[in-house]
């Protein structure tokens, strides 16, 4: 069996000013901070002696690789990221940005936002717009029912609202 796993697709470059604010606070704190605190202990273990059994060396160094990988995937996706600070004109259809409330089958309630992929955090309700559930969303207005393909079967759901700004809480 081979090792070979074909390179993902990239993720779509879109990204709200909050994400973009956060890919960059991340990059200035592992650059300005991280990085050069790593680095100092780094050679102070260098300094211990024999660094083929140095623990402390060994690991520090594979620490500072770790920081090095992210700090280029930021650089490079904070070049290429669009932020898309603007409320779309037709703002009853479900675009990049917006809040969605929606209602499943069985009565539960859920809420999400479409956002880039690289802010999708699930404990927000912050889907990437690559994501089935997002896709499924787009362009939709409220009222309309919306199939989503899932592991577990087909579902659907009812889009109750939507809205540019958070929801207040119900």
């Amino acid at each position: 069996m081979s090792r070979y796993r074909p390179p993902q697709k990239p993720g779509s470059k879109y990204i709200t000013p909050e994400g973009k604010k956060r890919l960059t606070d991340e990059f200035s704190y592992l650059w300005k901070e991280k990085r050069p605190a790593v680095t100092a202990a780094l050679a102070a273990a260098a300094a211990e002696g024999d660094r083929s059994e140095n623990a402390e060396y060994i690991y520090r160094k594979k620490q500072l690789r770790e920081i090095d990988s992210r700090i280029h995937f930021l650089k490079g996706r904070l070049e290429d990221v669009v932020v898309v600070d603007t409320v779309p004109g037709d703002q009853t259809r479900v675009y990049f940005g917006a809040w969605v409330r929606l209602e499943s089958e069985d009565g539960s309630r859920a809420e999400y936002r479409i956002v880039g992929p690289d802010e999708s955090d699930s404990d927000k309700g912050y889907i990437s717009m690559d994501a089935p559930m997002a896709r499924a969303l787009m362009k939709k207005t409220e009222g309309e029912e919306v199939s989503v393909k899932r592991p577990k079967g087909d579902a659907i759901f009812t889009i109750i609202q939507v809205s540019y700004r958070p929801f207040p809480p119900e």
